[in-house]
């Protein structure tokens, strides 16, 4: 056997293992969701705590009213919430739009901060440091700008928070608003809700692991105040919180029916350089928390390193060197040895992809269709490969800023106008809520 045929069944095999581990996860992320879905996530407390609502805010002017509108809206008793908006070192208008949005709810706890440059601007972990200086909620929840959660979101995550001691924080479930803006955001939606929320609930449903997204959960208030707020450092303010909450002996619940709707990228440069800043935040939270995976104390977290340490380092290096082999393969420039089982393989391999896509989308409404496995293929010969070209960029822009030693700054998701969004995004949030509340009966019957 050659080393070519080596290289191969090394991308063969490292390839079918992370096929295997997303099938596991996405079955028990599936049983998961059937058992939560039998009733509503509440949990009814007899007492319940004061919350402040973070929502921290650099030149959000196109979202933000549409945002704090929903946060407004929330079905939490309003003398036990806070809204605190940290406009962050803006340049837009978004300081009058919040000024209007006070005089239009007077009756309501909203709390705009303002920084300028010698405190703020440098980036979303310290603006929710400045904001939870202000904060008087014994329970933090966390908004992004361009969220528009469910009236009952808050409500779920705080009594599922509040039910046990042991728990740190409770994650919600965030799906595209906007899913319909383009081919690209239609491959988000499927890859947000296949990956990023049916992978968690099998990751928590297996091991009682979930990593924090950046918006969308509630953590306690003593768990900020103990670990000295949010790390300025990381990008992944989000896994980086994590990780130091699981080595504090807490762990995090994912509460899939508490659900915030957001505006995703609809343009590739925006996609590209959110995401590579996403993975540029993961490899630094990976670098400072790898040694806790050979220590014992460490608990369920060491999963976690291995887990990311399988994604950015097993996941990235067969990709590479599958791709490098299919194109040298076409171009004459080597010959594999391995013939018509290395072509089954790979074939098994797609076939296994688009199937675990597809038992994700069956428990959304209005998203399994002959439409979405089309896309499923599409997806795989197209946006899961530009992943490989995120990672390297994200590594060399982590030597790069080492060398440099340059600090973190806003990097946020530019946004847009969603011109009423499309009647198809809007029928998605309405079925969501017909569905939601037909299991609201079902469950009083």
């Amino acid at each position: 056997m050659s080393f070519i045929d080596l290289l191969s069944l090394f991308a063969i095999i490292a390839i079918w293992l992370l096929m295997i581990m997303n099938v596991i996860l996405s079955v028990g992320g599936f049983i998961y969701y059937m058992q939560v879905g039998k009733g509503d996530g509440r949990i009814p407390l007899e007492k319940y705590p004061m919350v402040s609502v973070l929502v921290p805010a650099h030149n959000e002017s196109i979202v933000i009213m549409r945002t704090v509108r929903s946060l407004l809206r929330f079905t939490y008793p309003k003398e036990l919430y806070e809204i605190i908006v940290i406009n962050d070192n803006s340049n837009d208008n978004t300081s009058e739009m919040l000024k209007g949005l006070q005089r239009e709810f007077p009756g309501h706890k909203l709390i705009v901060i303002n920084t300028g440059p010698e405190v703020g601007g440098t980036g979303k972990s310290n603006a929710l440091n400045i904001g939870f200086s202000m904060a008087r909620g014994e329970v933090i929840a966390i908004y992004d700008a361009d969220n528009t959660p469910e009236p009952d979101a808050l409500t779920i995550l705080v009594e599922n928070l509040m039910s046990d001691d042991k728990l740190g924080a409770v994650i919600g479930k965030f799906r595209t608003r906007n899913k319909y803006a383009s081919l690209l955001s239609r491959f988000v939606n499927i890859e947000t809700l296949a990956y990023q929320c049916m992978n968690q609930a099998g990751r928590y449903f297996f091991f009682k692991l979930c990593t924090i997204p950046g918006t969308n959960y509630v953590i306690r208030r003593s768990i900020i105040e103990e670990i000295g707020g949010w790390d300025t450092k990381a990008l992944s303010e989000d896994t980086e919180i994590s990780f130091r909450l699981y080595r504090m002996g807490y762990y995090i619940k994912q509460m899939p029916l508490a659900v915030t709707w957001e505006q995703e990228p609809h343009l590739m440069k925006v996609w590209f350089k959110q995401r590579t800043r996403w993975a540029k935040g993961n490899i630094y939270v990976l670098l400072k928390n790898f040694r806790y995976g050979f220590d014992k104390t460490a608990g369920p977290m060491r999963l976690d390193v291995f887990y990311y340490t399988i994604v950015y380092v097993l996941m990235l290096s067969s990709l590479i060197i599958s791709d490098i082999i299919f194109f040298s393969g076409i171009l004459g420039f080597v010959h594999i040895t391995l013939g018509g089982f290395s072509s089954l393989l790979w074939g098994m391999a797609i076939l296994v992809f688009v199937v675990n896509i597809m038992l994700t989308l069956v428990t959304e409404k209005n998203e399994f269709s002959l439409e979405s496995v089309i896309l499923s293929f599409l997806m795989l010969f197209t946006y899961a490969k530009l992943w490989v070209f995120v990672v390297l960029k994200a590594v060399w822009l982590s030597i790069t800023d080492q060398v440099f030693h340059k600090e973190v700054m806003w990097d946020k998701t530019v946004r847009y106008v969603e011109m009423a969004a499309s009647k198809e995004d809007d029928q998605d949030m309405e079925d969501f809520l017909d569905k939601k509340s037909r299991r609201k009966k079902n469950g009083k019957k």
